[in-house]
């Protein structure tokens, strides 16, 4: 179970530094596919330093948290896509329900239960 879950959070990690990445050296095709305009050149830094700074740093965190088989870097992504669904359901509450807020939010939640098996799964490994 232990070494599942260790390949899912590494799945984990490697989509969400996959989206930073994209961010990173793709931002205007990447800023449509979550629904965003950025202004002008300073916009796309703001979502290349942003965007890529959320995606990767969650990502490696993860990352390291399956390599090292330790709940402890599990804390970052945890946090980050924690307060990312937060954020999406006031959104909900405030804004409306359109149809297309749903998938990202599946998105994270299955993101956040896999991280959450994983602190579970290595809660008894002695680091």
């Amino acid at each position: 179970m232990r070494n599942l879950m260790r390949a899912m959070v590494g799945l984990v990690g490697l989509f969400n530094i996959a989206l930073g990445m994209a961010f990173l050296f793709d931002p205007a095709h990447s800023v449509a596919r979550f629904f965003l305009t950025p202004g002008g050149t300073q916009g796309l830094a703001t979502v290349r330093a942003d965007f890529t700074a959320f995606f990767v740093t969650g990502g490696v965190f993860a990352l390291l948290g399956a390599w090292r088989c330790a709940r402890a870097p599990l804390a970052v992504p945890l946090s980050l896509l924690g307060i990312a669904i937060g954020g999406r359901c006031l959104s909900l509450i405030l804004d409306g329900t359109p149809a297309s807020a749903f998938p990202p939010m599946v998105a994270e939640a299955v993101m956040i239960v896999v991280l959450l098996l994983a602190r579970r799964s290595f809660a008894d490994v002695a680091r």
